[in-house]
């Protein structure tokens, strides 16, 4: 190994493994820089993949060509599927996973990877000659050169933990922080935030008495995250349920003062949507209890981890807040809830590439780019991974569009809008939630992953016979059924009123009570097909004119999308503009109209004052 790369990826937390993984899988000599092995793929937080919103983004990734979906299917030790009650647009699947088994298993794969050099070292300087990265410096000392760099530091820029009134400048889980990098990042131009974020304790599982709990077993019979998995995820542990009380509340409120997140200990800006306990019951003086969930780590450790309750509270008032909640009387804490502060950058400074505005061939993918969570982490890698490579192929980068991809609403978001705190993905977030669901994920992508050069032939042989059975599927729905004692019973069964003439299965599936497995249930037209064939094609003819109004709606809003803006556009020199939009535009640099029209406080009729100008200079 000598010291000159195709790219460069600075960091092995969940970004920097499908960033790296992209690159070296297209065939570009790639090096992985991570200040410990121990960190790959490590999950600092709670021991799951998925959920709303979050499962989407997984298996986005997996169509493309990604490794998150295959990783969390071989390591699951449970699987549900969230929102089954809704719609299917909402369908969130959450796993959780065996924690060492993941991390074991992620950085196998790295190793294993051809065209992948992993090393461990602290990244000190991001190397740059004529406005475009070359290269990075080590704190050892040691340069590495390269035409492409990633930044994919997670937390770990400057991070402190606390705790109370304790506080040490360290990473997750004590791992060594990053000293050095947020300087030279900042000197390259971009603009430094401060975030916050936090965990709850790990419990001894021997000292907790789950039967004063609500059991929480997974789903049966569930699909998986990948595709490419054969194999129906087995569930061999369970999650338990309890809630805090009147007693738990008091004890936090009494000793707010001593709460970093209230004294001023913590000034650096949280997470709305996954708040510290001390936050929700201030927030929700009005609740008399909050439901927290016991969750394993891992297969072979007793800890276990109290989802819903993080906290840099001291650790007396941690053990008198957990004791006081059912079934937690008796529990020791293995590892006290900490709160922790990292430094971030303003993701507006990014193209909808995830490449630097200010230096040529630099990407920054994942929480340092001011998101929360694993699976964004990994959206934005495999695309800053993908764009890397097409950089150096000298190509179009790659920018998924928002009715494509919740990736591509997740990136939209956070180059056209920004944030002031650590972004999470929601299914509110997305505006075509009906075209953007789990089970339609490969359809969505895998032609683009396929194109690109990740999607290889065993995944693209697989998609391809999937499509060639909803053609089937979908010729067999043109089948007129008899109203015969068949029927009859069918539509008895389901409290259906029944037709009086014979009619398609297509019509018979437009029933609300009638879906393709309670047909086939009596008419076995479908016993060879794949259960997610089924499950796509019931949902696509269920949702059909609804599917269709959104179509037209995206179409629509695609043209705006197709009008380019070219890049030496003075922004400030258009008349017609308000001050506020000229500034906006200027600032975030929009590629397009329809991205323009996303940006806060960028009116309509700024957008109209836009598209006249455009047209002008077209003659």
């Amino acid at each position: 190994m000598n010291n000159k790369f195709d790219a460069i990826v600075i960091g092995a937390g969940h970004a920097g493994i499908e960033a790296c993984l992209a690159l070296a899988r297209k065939g570009f000599k790639t090096m992985l820089l991570t200040i410990s092995l121990d960190s790959i793929g490590f999950l600092a937080c709670n021991p799951s993949i998925g959920g709303t919103a979050k499962g989407h983004l997984v298996c986005e990734i997996d169509a493309l060509g990604g490794q998150m979906g295959i990783n969390t299917d071989a390591t699951s030790i449970q699987i549900r599927m969230l929102n089954a009650g809704k719609g299917p647009a909402v369908y969130s699947l959450r796993a959780q996973v065996d924690k060492k088994q993941y991390h074991n298993k992620m950085k196998k794969v790295l190793e294993d990877t051809q065209n992948l050099f992993i090393k461990q070292a602290e990244a000190k300087e991001i190397l740059v000659e004529n406005g475009k990265v070359c290269g990075v410096l080590t704190s050892q000392g040691e340069t590495y050169f390269a035409d492409a760099v990633i930044v994919a530091t997670g937390v770990y820029l400057k991070s402190r933990i606390i705790v109370g009134e304790y506080s040490k400048n360290v990473g997750p889980n004590g791992f060594a922080r990053a000293e050095d990098l947020t300087d030279s990042i900042a000197q390259l131009g971009h603009t430094i935030l401060r975030f916050k974020t936090g965990t709850p304790a790990r419990l001894n599982g021997r000292t907790i008495d789950f039967s004063q709990m609500e059991e929480q077993k997974g789903d049966c019979d569930i699909q998986s995250f990948s595709f490419l998995s054969d194999k129906t995820p087995e569930n061999v542990t369970s999650c338990y349920l309890t809630y805090t009380n009147l007693d738990t509340h008091k004890i936090i409120l009494e000793n707010l003062d001593r709460a970093p997140m209230f004294n001023g200990e913590i000034s650096s800006t949280g997470p709305r949507y996954c708040p510290s306990i001390e936050s929700k019951i201030v927030r929700f003086a009005d609740k008399d209890r909050h439901q927290l969930f016991l969750e394993p780590e891992a297969m072979d450790t007793n800890e276990y981890y109290v989802q819903g309750v993080s906290t840099s509270l001291p650790v007396d008032v941690q053990n008198a807040m957990y004791h006081s909640i059912k079934g937690l009387e008796n529990s020791m804490i293995m590892r006290d809830a900490y709160a922790i502060e990292y430094d971030a950058i303003d993701s507006t400074e990014l193209k909808p590439s995830l490449e630097s505005k200010f230096v040529k061939n630099l990407f920054f993918a994942g929480q340092v780019n001011g998101t929360s969570g694993y699976e964004e982490a990994a959206a934005q890698g495999i695309i800053a991974g993908i764009n890397a490579g097409l950089v150096l192929e000298n190509k179009e980068p790659l920018i998924l569009k928002r009715n494509q991809a919740y990736i591509g609403v997740l990136i939209d978001d956070l180059v056209t809008k920004g944030t002031n705190e650590p972004y999470r993905m929601m299914t509110s977030r997305a505006e075509h939630r009906l075209v953007l669901r789990q089970d339609n994920a490969d359809v969505r992508l895998t032609e683009i992953g396929r194109k690109i050069g990740l999607v290889d032939d065993e995944r693209y042989n697989k998609f391809l016979k999937k499509q060639e059975q909803v053609k089937k599927a979908y010729e067999l729905l043109e089948t007129k059924l008899k109203v015969d004692d068949t029927m009859i019973a069918l539509f008895a069964e389901k409290g259906e009123s029944l037709p009086t003439a014979s009619m398609p299965v297509k019509r018979v599936l437009k029933r609300s009570n009638i879906n393709i497995f309670d047909v086939n249930k009596y008419y076995h037209l479908f016993d060879e097909f794949d259960k997610r064939v089924l499950e796509y094609v019931n949902t696509e003819v269920k949702y059909e004119g609804y599917i269709a109004q959104e179509d037209e709606d995206i179409a629509k809003l695609l043209k705006q999308e197709a009008i380019l803006i070219p890049d030496d556009i003075d922004f400030m020199q258009l008349k017609g503009l308000r001050i506020e939009a000229r500034e906006k535009l200027n600032k975030i640099r929009p590629i397009n109209v329809g991205q323009a029209s996303r940006i806060s406080g960028v009116s309509p009729a700024d957008i109209s004052v836009l598209i006249v100008y455009l047209k002008s200079l077209k003659g």
